[in-house]
């Protein structure tokens, strides 16, 4: 996919206009929604966004900034998952303190938000002293959402501990949504007007972008892939009463700005916003260099993700009207499944197989496979592609079926069902002890980041764990909703 969207320039503008928030205030609080790291919509939806910009962009302030994270005691509770890595929230945050040290940015500390008594939060606190990390818990706010006096009062934000900050940037942040960074932060606004501080609050959203057209592609986009939570873009009245500048929010910011803008008064004693777009940081709308190439981009993701509504509804994450509320909007841009072409490249094999088929599209090459008796469709596919990139002749076997025989029988040895084939990690890994002996396979290997960028579909239900590693590949994969047995 062509690059469409200066990364270079929005790491110059984005610090330019959060640094001038932060000038405005003795102290910002910046709450950071979206993913802070592996941000693989934004990187599909806007070719040329980095996965990790974010985290170039907070390098930028390293010596300014810390960050808190946030996690709802509830999420805990109920082990709750996040579907693009299949990890639970807690393991997220533990990440999440993880990568960010290891870049050199400051977690100050974590919040355990709602927090009512639930063990499993108590048990995490207690996990996070390996981490060195302070830890809070803050409580349901008394009074929310309509009770303004209660809410700021020491009944209200009063009841909650003070976070401890020294820095003049703190970004909060997530492993989701619902976590509860809207509520840690005005507590903390709070507490630092009570100690004398002026302090400020701002937000960071990705998307919607307030620049771009309501039904442009890439505002679309978003609301296909919050499908599930129910967000609905919106023009901000609120903005164009005010400013007579029409700015693209959400249902949700729309709903909660006139609570919001009273609490910040009530807090400050002033008012700092007049709509849900001044709160607002982001400048990724002036970063765009083809606005057609991104439209285009835009809508193959809400195509990707009305085929991945299916397939949560198919495994029961989802209710039904979340991809029936994805094919409204593909209706109301004009496009349709046939968009994805790599599907019909798919079903063709499989028509011709008779077998669970894959196809994997790639500098306009369509490259199948099928499941074998050895291989998942998925792995018969990769290995495919791999020596399309490698221009290695399809009659050569990477991996003899001396090799691959044992490791199935090991794997029926050892599991409580039987196999029929090895899914992608396991062929990986094959490859990997492979190649110590074999130049042609190490050279394979060393062209898997070639892959990156490439459509991918499968007739069948993609199994999670490899799905994980198709995505950490870069490859945009979808599926049909049967099941391979």
């Amino acid at each position: 996919m062509k690059k469409c969207f200066d990364a270079t320039k929005y790491l110059k503008v984005q610090k330019k206009k959060i640094a001038q928030r932060i000038r405005m205030f003795d102290k910002l609080y910046l709450e950071f929604g979206g993913k802070l790291i592996d941000d693989q919509h934004a990187a599909r939806t806007l070719p040329g966004f980095l996965p990790d910009l974010k985290i170039k962009l907070l390098q930028e302030f390293k010596n300014d900034a810390e960050i808190i994270l946030c996690i709802n005691a509830n999420a805990i509770e109920s082990s709750k998952i996040r579907a693009d890595h299949m990890i639970s929230y807690e393991t997220e945050v533990l990440r999440l303190i993880e990568f960010l040290r290891a870049k050199g940015l400051y977690v100050s500390s974590v919040v355990i938000t709602l927090f009512d008594g639930q063990k499993k939060a108590k048990d995490f606190a207690e996990k996070l002293k390996d981490y060195k990390i302070k830890t809070y818990f803050h409580t349901f706010t008394k009074g929310y959402p309509t009770d303004v006096a209660t809410i700021v009062s020491d009944e209200g934000y009063g009841a909650n501990p003070y976070i401890k900050t020294t820095r003049p940037l703190v970004v909060v942040s997530a492993p989701g949504p619902c976590s509860g960074k809207l509520a840690t932060s005005l507590s903390q606004l709070y507490h630092e007007y009570r100690k004398g501080v002026n302090a400020g609050y701002a937000k960071f959203e990705t998307f919607p972008v307030w620049s771009l057209p309501l039904k442009h592609p890439v505002n679309v986009a978003y609301e296909a892939a919050t499908a599930d939570l129910g967000d609905i873009n919106m023009v901000d009245h609120f903005h164009l009463d005010k400013y007579g500048v029409t700015a693209i929010n959400y249902n949700r910011d729309l709903e909660t700005f006139p609570v919001l803008k009273e609490i910040l008064h009530r807090i400050t004693g002033k008012n700092i916003y007049y709509s849900p777009t001044d709160m607002g940081v982001n400048v990724i709308g002036e970063c765009i260099t083809d606005d057609k190439a991104i439209r285009r981009a835009a809508s193959d993701e809400i195509i990707r993700r009305y085929y991945r509504a299916l397939t949560d509804l198919k495994k029961g994450l989802v209710t039904p009207e979340v991809p029936e509320r994805i094919k409204l909007l593909m209706n109301e841009l004009g496009i349709n499944e046939s968009g994805r072409t790599v599907v019909a490249h798919a079903e063709a094999k499989r028509n011709s197989s008779g077998k669970p088929s894959a196809c994997l599209q790639i500098n306009k090459k369509y490259i199948t496979g099928r499941r074998t008796e050895y291989l998942s469709p998925i792995s018969s596919t990769i290995l495919n592609a791999l020596k399309v990139v490698s221009k290695i002749p399809d009659e050569v076997d990477l991996i003899a079926p001396t090799v691959l025989t044992p490791i199935l029988d090991i794997k029926n040895r050892v599991s409580n069902f039987k196999a029929n084939y090895l899914n992608l990690n396991e062929v990986l890994i094959a490859l990997s002890i492979c190649s110590t002996t074999n130049p042609v396979v190490k050279k394979i290997l060393e062209n898997l980041d070639k892959l990156e960028g490439a459509e991918l579909h499968s007739t069948h239900l993609i199994p999670d764990d490899e799905m994980i590693i198709l995505s950490n590949l870069g490859i945009n994969a979808t599926s049909g909703t049967e099941l391979d047995v």
